[in-house]
């Protein structure tokens, strides 16, 4: 079979050599150029499968030779390579039409991955690979008929991707620092998985790897971390997908505190079912986390997947409570996704204190204090009791897969929720 042919562009020399070397040695059929006119006459000529093209080049604009490739030769992958890229430079390629954009220095393995993945050629067994956790991932990645035989899956569901890469820019809620998400397509058996700009490192949104539950969910591994990411996993959650490579700087950008702007994207996307299976994870028994006076979550066996949420704080709150079962996309786009993140004002100053919430704004979080709510109106009556919800529907897919079973929660947070779901898996065996 003929080698496919990459085009390496880029006006130094090392990294020319370097990439021709190292894509050789590959098996690839390596071009180089370290310029732009010459760039666009062997994609006319030589039609490559592959474009490597640096962002920074003297006397050309990567971006707009990106614009022009893309605009002569629409089908050639483009992925973009910088030394003084960030995140909003990446989401800035990727909107023009990028397939990725990698850092220099380049990662071998980050290089090899985004390569095989340009090119179609990204297997199961490469993407179990990137999971980076040896069994226990595998375990969780079983296909609906594997599961069964243990008596902890329901009946097999498709696996799903997305249709097309797509991106979204923001701001992060405890950072501040502007961020933003670039959603890849993955085959089957691949897991939700999050890795940075050069995508050497990776995590599993898996309950491995959740590193604190103050405040906000986040995961950790290898020096890698991603914040505040349980309204987006909530989203992930409710459409059913199963995988997918999110690039990200930091921490998941907050929007305006719900998620229905995620939601939006994913149907930018479009999703697209897999022919590989999987299947929910069935609860056997009863399980509880907390004291049943005071504050506590417990999930036991039931038909289908609900949550009900109990929350009573001081006036101007109150009590409130809401029960949510699971209808599908549409109804969780409805109830639950546009409930946003909520703060007293009492609370500000120390959260500030610990270095979060510096990029909560007025549009971002429903700001209470001891007589009101002083910055918006509510959504919903039950707002807070239904944000509590997206978080749970969040954090309830770090064991992988949808769970069936009744939910019941009192004035319960991230680490309760992650308690819990520990107790689930030690006593499924998961």
């Amino acid at each position: 079979m003929q080698a496919k042919t990459i085009l390496v562009v880029d006006d130094e020399d090392g990294v020319r050599e370097s990439l021709r070397e190292v894509l050789s040695d590959e098996g690839y059929r390596v071009l180089d150029t370290a310029d732009g006119t010459r760039a666009l006459e062997l994609i006319r000529q030589e039609k490559p499968s592959l474009v490597l093209l640096d962002i920074w080049m003297p006397h050309i604009d990567g971006i707009g030779l990106l614009k022009e490739i893309k605009s002569q030769e629409p089908q050639t992958n483009v992925v973009m390579v910088s030394g003084h890229g960030n995140i909003h430079t990446a989401v800035t390629a990727t909107k023009f039409g990028a397939f990725d954009f990698i850092e220099k220095p380049v990662s071998l393995d980050g290089l090899l991955l985004t390569v095989q993945r340009a090119l179609g050629e990204l297997s199961v067994p490469q993407a179990k690979k990137v999971n980076g956790n040896g069994s226990k991932r595998r375990k969780t990645a079983r296909t609906g008929a594997a599961a069964a035989k243990n008596g902890a899956a329901g009946q097999p569901i498709r696996q799903k991707t997305l249709k097309k890469s797509v991106v979204i820019s923001g701001q992060g809620l405890h950072s501040g620092i502007k961020t933003g998400l670039i959603l890849h397509p993955l085959p089957p058996n691949s897991g939700i998985l999050f890795t940075g700009i050069s995508g050497d490192v990776t995590i599993p949104a898996h309950l491995d790897y959740v590193g604190s539950t103050g405040y906000a969910t986040s995961l950790r591994t290898r020096g890698f971390a991603v914040g505040t990411v349980e309204h987006f996993l909530a989203v992930l959650h409710s459409y059913g997908i199963t995988n997918l490579l999110v690039k990200i700087q930091g921490e998941i950008p907050i929007l305006d505190g719900s998620a229905v702007e995620f939601c939006h994207l994913i149907e930018e996307a479009g999703v697209h079912e897999e022919e590989q299976e999987w299947a929910e994870i069935v609860v056997d028994r009863p399980y509880r986390v907390g004291i049943e006076a005071g504050e506590f979550i417990s999930i036991e066996p039931a038909e289908r997947f609900s949550v009900r949420y109990v929350l009573k704080y001081p006036k101007p709150v109150g009590l409130q409570e809401h029960s949510y079962f699971f209808k599908g996309p549409d109804f969780f786009k409805a109830e639950i996704a546009p409930a946003r993140t909520f703060g007293f004002l009492k609370d500000i100053e120390k959260l500030q204190s610990m270095g979060l919430v510096s990029g909560g704004k007025v549009n971002n979080c429903i700001l209470i204090d001891d007589k009101k709510i002083i910055n918006t109106d509510l959504r919903f009556p039950d707002e807070l009791a239904r944000h509590k919800i997206l978080d749970i529907l969040g954090d309830f897919y770090l064991l992988g897969k949808p769970i069936r079973g009744a939910v019941t929660a009192h004035m319960t947070g991230h680490s309760d929720n992650i308690a819990l779901l520990r107790e689930l898996r030690s006593g499924m065996n998961l």
